[in-house]
Formats: structure tokens, C-alpha cells, sequence
């Protein structure tokens, strides 16, 4: 007998003895059965013992009997096994990434020796269930499970999973506030700012915001709103040698945010003093008041302001040592509010003020007809600059950056109604129906409402469509517009948002009652949950829902910095007698000068009058070119 017939006659009693064990008699069925045991352990099994699986396939192949079958053999044997060492090693690898992904995946902490038993239950469908309940739902859930277990004396064994919600996490909160930036800790959100004793680098404390330390990244978003605001800039460098505000002390309460930031450094640029506050408790951008602050500006505002608060900033502004005030810029009136009813010695001394919201206008007139509005006044909201280009191009585009970003809504085939068809209406209707939503229009002018028939939308009162609507939006500047019983009926989910300037619209004190439940999502969005388990969707507690949510595009607010910077000029260089304690417009005159600012940034090329074109129209060739009455 051969060398190669005895080693092959060695190698199948080897086979028939392995298989007598395993109770297979036909060596060749062990081979098929030695094979897909290891295909199967390839692929990804781990019932398998990879040192068993060596042992079962030290034998070769048999389809060839020729003088190669036992190099052949000898050949898969050392395959085969380098194959189970790399597999043990995959093996050992693929428990340490197991456990690193449990690290990532738990809160508490669980015993090693359970990683593979649990790992086993993890799927898409169990992570699903245990994320999408409610925090207080997963906390009823826990509690039950330690009673359980207290009353056994012992633990059930097996580890409790907690996962954290993204919609909860702290990340998803910082990237839905507004695009400002959010580094403050969870210990000094604790602190109100008034409890601080912060400095800038001159020394000066003579203002309250929330950090100081954030000034450098509010000057970055400064200078990128100045890239934007081309008007502005050119009447600060036009101006800035005749400094016509010098002596100018102002008291302002605006929206403070990095295009408010480029009008207030304009301002002392032409030679004013400056106090200012927030109008609004949510709008103001933390990291610009601190950059203001450290330009030694006096800034009193931070985000998330209580009411006390709100009004603690108005007064520093105003009773302030060796300052006082003689001009004012509000918007919404609550400065003037102020100063009239608790410092009406102070407010004799006011040369004028500039109102921007219809709010305050509203207030200022209603002064005026009473006879206790003892100063000039001028209404810049109803100037054709900020009415048109504020109201209706500003909010045309950022009613739908705020509510993309507050809830993550998709517009197409909503139904929406919008409570008021002013400028303000007339760009949320626009936006809205481009987006594909069926916008009602609700309103009490026949005149604004026949406009809103003419541009296709269907004019209704607010009970007949509030059960299907799914996004309510107020624009009215009006009060309790919006009621409890309009919210008790509006349908699960729906969102309720103000785009007018006063948080009164929305009547939000109404769903502060014990039978309801609020739910704090994200920043400036709550749930409002019924007790048969209904929700809204409540943006900004009911306050001006883009500059809270979102914020309003640079060069529309440049348009309005340069009117408001002109009627300040206006009233202030006035002589006596030329404005009456009374309400003006801004003349004609200046809102097309604001105009002509903002062309070059269009490259646009205006058409000049012949001396016979004029003459026959009866203008005058630099302007105005049309009459006060004029509605554009």
C-alpha cells in the first residue's frame, strides 16, 4: 500500500469515528453537515463553539481520490482554522462594540454579564415604544416598577432601560431657540441677572443682562446683520460728521437683537445717549445685550424675562443718576406707559416720541384724544416704509421660518386661518397659500375683507372654521381675539400663534386653570393637554411668534431702522412750534429718502423728470412725488 493510500485510509476512519459520536454513520453526510454548521457561524451565529467547529472540520474533501487529496486536505484544515481564529476575533470585537453602543444607548448602568441577554430584545420596534411615551408616562411606569419590587423585597432581575427622548435632550432645546448662541450653563440659567454683579472690560456695571463673558459671539452677529443693512450704514457714515442727535438723550424699549444692535450704535454714532430695554421678554438675543453691554452701552434685557422683571428694565432705563431723558423710541408704548404714570414730571421734559407698533400707536392716540398726551409724537408704523416693507414683506417670509422651526411643520394641505387681513395678515396669507395651505381670512373691515376675497381667500367668522383648522394665526393688534372657548373646540395638534405685536390676542391667562396640563416641548413651544387628552400647540405663550421662534430678515429692518432714526432726527432739530402735543406721520419726504438708501443694493436706476414732465405733473423734480393721502 501506498504512502498516499494509508493516509487516506487514516483520514476516513478519522471521519467514521467522528461520526459514529455524532450519530452519523455516512462520512460524507458528516461533511455536508461539518459545512453548514460553519457557513452558518460565518454569517453571523454564535450558538456554534468556534474550537467545536475546528475540531469537526480537521478532515479534508473527497471528491478527488487522486495523489492531491491529502495536500488538499491538509490545505482546508489551515483554513479552516485561520478563518476561526479571525471569527474569534471578530467575536471579541463585536462584544466590546456591543458594549460601547450600550453605553450609548443607557442612562443607568448595567452589569456586564447582561449586555449579551439584553442586546439579544433590542430592536427598532422595542426602542419606538420606549421613547415615544411621555416623560411622565415613563415616570408612572418606574414607580410602579420599584413599588413592585419593594413589596417582593427583591428585584426582578432584570435592569430598567431609560432612554432620553431627543425632543427633550438640552441640544434639541439650544437648536430651536432662536439663531443665537447658547452657552450658558444650567447654573446660571438658575441666577436671575439681576442677582449678578457683572462688569465689562471698562469697569461700567451700569447694565443687566444674562452673561457678560458672551460678547464676543454677539459681535460676530452684528457685524453679519451690518452686511445686510445697507441703509442704515449709510446714514450713520452720511451723518456721523454733523452728529444731529448730539444732546439727544433716548430712552429705547425695541426688540433687542443684532439688527436693533446696528441701530443703537448708529444712534451714538450721530451723537446720542443711550438707555435701552426689551419690549419683548423673549426676543432679545442674550449675546448682542452682552455686546452692547461691552461697548458700554447702558443694556437692560435678557431672555425669558418675568413680567417683574420686564418692567424692573424699563425703570432702570429711565430713573437713571444724572440722566435725563427727552426723546423716546417704543414699540408697543410700554416706555410712555411708564414714564407717564409713574414719572409725569419726567415726561413733560420729552421732546418727542417715535411709536413703531400698531399697539402703541393705538395707545398714543387714544392719549391724544384724551388730552393727556403732552408731547409730539410721531407714528412711524404707518409710514409706507414700515407698513409696507415691515408688516407685509418682513412677515410674508418669517411666519413660516418661525413655525418651521417651533414645530417642524409641513404647510402642504394644512388648513390655516388668519385672524386680521392688515399688512401684517396680507403677508401671512400670501406665504401660507404658497405653501400650498387653504388659508380663511377672518376680519371686521369690509374693506380689508373684500381685498381678501379678491386675492382668493374665503372670509369667514372664527367659530365657523375653528374646529378644522390645524395653524391659528393672529394679526390683528386687537385683544382676546382668540378665547378659551375657540381652544376648547379647535382639533388635537393644532398650532396657535400671534404675529401681532401684543401678547393680548390670545387669550393665554384663560388655559392657566388646574384642568389643564402644560408641557414644555422646546424653547418657546408648549403643549396644552385637556383632560380627554387634546393638545395645542402653543408658540411663544401667545407673544409675537418671529422674533421669539425665529427672526426677522436684516434688510426689511433696515428699512425701519432708517425711518425710526429719521423721525428721531426730525422731532428732536425741530423748532418750536412746528410739531403740537399731538400724533404725526412721517412726511412724505423721508420715506422716499429711506427708499433711495436701500437701491444701490439692486443696482436699481431711477428715472429723473424733464423740467416740462414736471411742470406738467406739478412736482417738483427731487420729490416727493406723491401726496400724503396716497395709498401705495
Amino acid at each position: 500500500m501506498s504512502d498516499h493510500d494509508s493516509a487516506r485510509e487514516c483520514l476516513l476512519s478519522q471521519e467514521e469515528v467522528q461520526g459514529r459520536e455524532h450519530g452519523i454513520s455516512d462520512p460524507e453526510t458528516r461533511r455536508k453537515e461539518v459545512r453548514f454548521e460553519y457557513q452558518s457561524f460565518d454569517e453571523g451565529g454564535m450558538e456554534e463553539d468556534p474550537l467545536e467547529a475546528s475540531r469537526e472540520n480537521a478532515s479534508g474533501t473527497r471528491e478527488n481520490v487522486g495523489g492531491r487529496s491529502l495536500f488538499r486536505g491538509n490545505h482546508d484544515i489551515l483554513e479552516k482554522r485561520a478563518s476561526i481564529k479571525r471569527l474569534e476575533f471578530k467575536r471579541s470585537e463585536f462584544k466590546r462594540s456591543r458594549t460601547y453602543r450600550r453605553s450609548l444607548q443607557y442612562i443607568d448602568d448595567t452589569p456586564d454579564s447582561q449586555i449579551d441577554d439584553d442586546f439579544g430584545t433590542f430592536s427598532p420596534q422595542t426602542v419606538g415604544k420606549l421613547v415615544s411615551g411621555s416623560g411622565k408616562a415613563k415616570e408612572r411606569e418606574d414607580s410602579k416598577e420599584e413599588e413592585k419590587e419593594g413589596e417582593l423585597g427583591v428585584s426582578q432581575g432584570k435592569s430598567r432601560r431609560r432612554y432620553r427622548s431627543r425632543s427633550l435632550s438640552q441640544s434639541s432645546t439650544d437648536s430651536y431657540s432662536t439663531s443665537s448662541y447658547t452657552g450658558s450653563s444650567s447654573e446660571e440659567d438658575e441666577i436671575s441677572p439681576r442677582e449678578k454683579n457683572q462688569r465689562n472690560s471698562k469697569g461700567s456695571g451700569d447694565f443687566c443682562v444674562k452673561n457678560i463673558s458672551q460678547a464676543a459671539f454677539g459681535r460676530r452677529e452684528i457685524e453679519i446683520a451690518e452686511q445686510e443693512m445697507p441703509g442704515i450704514v449709510a446714514l450713520r457714515k452720511r451723518a456721523t460728521d454733523d452728529k444731529p442727535l448730539k444732546g439727544a438723550k433716548i430712552v429705547g424699549c425695541t426688540h433687542i437683537n443684532a439688527q436693533t444692535a446696528v441701530l443703537i450704535e448708529t444712534l451714538v454714532e450721530l451723537g446720542a445717549s443711550v438707555r435701552w430695554s426689551a419690549c419683548n421678554i423673549f426676543s432679545t438675543q442674550n449675546e448682542v445685550a452682552a455686546a452692547l453691554a461691552e461697548a458700554d452701552h447702558p443694556i437692560f434685557a435678557w431672555r425669558g424675562e418675568s413680567e417683574e422683571d420686564f418692567w424692573w428694565c424699563i425703570d432702570k432705563c429711565l430713573n437713571a443718576e444724572n440722566w435725563q431723558p427727552n426723546m423716546i423710541l417704543d414699540d408697543g408704548g410700554d416706555a410712555t406707559h411708564l414714564m407717564l404714570k409713574k414719572y409725569p414730571a419726567m415726561f413733560k421734559m420729552i421732546k418727542g416720541i417715535c411709536e413703531e407698533s400698531v399697539t402703541g400707536v393705538h395707545r398714543l392716540y387714544q392719549l391724544s384724544k384724551a388730552g393727556k398726551l403732552t408731547v409730539p409724537a410721531m407714528n412711524v408704523n404707518d409710514s409706507v416704509t414700515k407698513t409696507m416693507f415691515d408688516n407685509l414683506y418682513s412677515c410674508r417670509e418669517s411666519i413660516i421660518d418661525s413655525l418651521k422651526r417651533a414645530t417642524d411643520v409641513m404647510f402642504g394641505g394644512k388648513q390655516v386661518v388668519v385672524c386680521g387681513y392688515g399688512e401684517v395678515g396680507k403677508g401671512c396669507c400670501q406665504a401660507l397659500k404658497g405653501l400650498g395651505c387653504t388659508v380663511y381670512v377672518t376680519e371686521i373691515d369690509p374693506v380689508c375683507a373684500l381685498q381678501a376675497c379678491m386675492d382668493g381667500f374665503r372670509v369667514m367668522k372664527l367659530s365657523e372654521v375653528i374646529r378644522q383648522v390645524d395653524i391659528l394665526v393672529t394679526a390683528t393688534g386687537n385683544k382676546n381675539v382668540v378665547t378659551r372657548e375657540h381652544m376648547d373646540k379647535m382639533k388635537n395638534g393644532a398650532i396657535v400663534c400671534n404675529m401681532g405685536h401684543s401678547n393680548t390676542e390670545i387669550d393665554v391667562n384663560s388655559l392657566r386653570t388646574p384642568d389643564l396640563t402644560w408641557e414644555k416641548v422646546r424653547s418657546q413651544v408648549d403643549h396644552v393637554l385637556w383632560p380627554d387628552g387634546k393638545r395645542i400647540i402653543l408658540l411663544a405663550e401667545g407673544r409675537l411668534v418671529n422674533l421669539s421662534c425665529s427672526s426677522v430678515p436684516s434688510f426689511i429692518v433696515s428699512i425701519t431702522s432708517c425711518t425710526q432714526a429719521l423721525a428721531l432726527i426730525e422731532l428732536f432739530n425741530a423748532p418750536a412750534g412746528r410739531y403740537k402735543s399731538d400724533v404725526y406721520l412721517l412726511p412724505k419726504k423721508m420715506d422716499e429718502y429711506v427708499a433711495s438708501l436701500h437701491l444701490p443694493t439692486f443696482d436699481a436706476h431711477l428715472t429723473e423728470l424733464s423740467d416740462e414732465q414736471a411742470k406738467y405733473m406739478g412736482l417738483n423734480k427731487a420729490g416727493p412725488f406723491k401726496p400724503n393721502y396716497y395709498r401705495y
